[in-house]
């Protein structure tokens, strides 16, 4: 008898592994880009999914091409994009086998922006004031989708001032150096971003639209994913993370923390709203 039973209880566990979608272990692969938007809403997710008894591998990308195609070739199972503007390109290649889970964050602007105390207030007044700005708007990574905007920003406004390559860091750097001597800088930058808190900037206005209007965080997922795992989906849907909750976040790494730590923080901070996430039925 005892041996039969045993015989059961494994045709039992086989047929469970053999319905589609059914994770035995319960685990979920996860991709992200190690961008300050980008990472935090990734760790406040892995910990709602951990809390429901999910085992969370996190893979980082360095860029959009690289993450949609482990995600389509099914490498990972998850990322959060935006989709309509800054990943618009790689969402359309691979929309065929890929869904939107949920809306996770909004808000998402990048343009030309100047401190505070920068005399101007649209980007047709770059012309004019040039000089204060050394013939130069300084730019962060080439191949951005930022830096491509801001590329056709200069054709629209036939700007003089150049357009400057370069990274993150070295425009920081030119920002931070700017603001302490309170000289005139134009750059590229993006909201949410500790910077714009950090240094008091403002976007310039863009009456003719080059840039994208604010966008949507997305969670998405392989093809079938919240069907074949509606459990996963309702964790992932319940979660929302303001942009200020983000800049927040980021604003504690500028000082020092790790990532990893200031996450931490935060959700140790807001345990009240994750409990809330945790019991929202879908």
């Amino acid at each position: 008898m005892k041996a039969i039973w045993k015989t059961l209880c494994a045709a039992a566990m086989v047929a469970m592994t053999a319905i589609p979608g059914h994770a035995a272990d319960k685990t979920i692969k996860m991709g992200t880009l190690s961008w300050e938007d980008l990472t935090p809403i990734t760790g406040v997710t892995k910990k709602v999914l951990e809390d429901k008894g999910y085992t969370v591998e996190v893979t980082s990308f360095s860029e959009w091409g690289i993450a949609y195609a482990a995600l389509a070739k099914g490498d990972i199972q998850l990322l959060t994009s935006q989709t309509d503007y800054a990943a618009h390109d790689y969402w359309d290649k691979n929309k065929r086998r890929l869904e939107k889970i949920s809306p996770v964050s909004h808000g998402l602007y990048q343009a030309i922006a100047v401190p505070d105390y920068v005399g101007i207030t649209s980007i047709e007044q770059l012309n004019d004031n040039a000089d204060k700005f050394g013939g130069k708007i300084i730019g962060i990574e080439p191949g951005s989708g930022l830096m491509r905007d801001a590329a056709e920003a200069v054709k629209a406004y036939d700007l003089k001032p150049q357009l400057v390559e370069g990274s993150t860091a070295a425009m920081t750097a030119a920002l931070k150096s700017a603001v302490d001597r309170k000289e005139w800088i134009a750059v590229t930058v993006w909201q949410p971003s500790w910077m714009m808190q950090k240094f008091n900037l403002r976007f310039l206005d863009d009456p003719k639209g080059v840039f994208p209007p604010p966008q949507t965080y997305y969670w998405i997922g392989q093809k079938g994913f919240s069907e074949a795992d509606p459990e996963a989906r309702e964790a992932i849907a319940s979660v929302y993370l303001p942009l200020a909750d983000i800049t927040a976040i980021n604003s504690e790494v500028s000082d020092g923390k790790t990532m990893d730590q200031a996450v931490a923080d935060w959700i140790a901070a807001h345990g009240d709203l994750i409990s809330r996430w945790e019991n929202i039925k879908q």
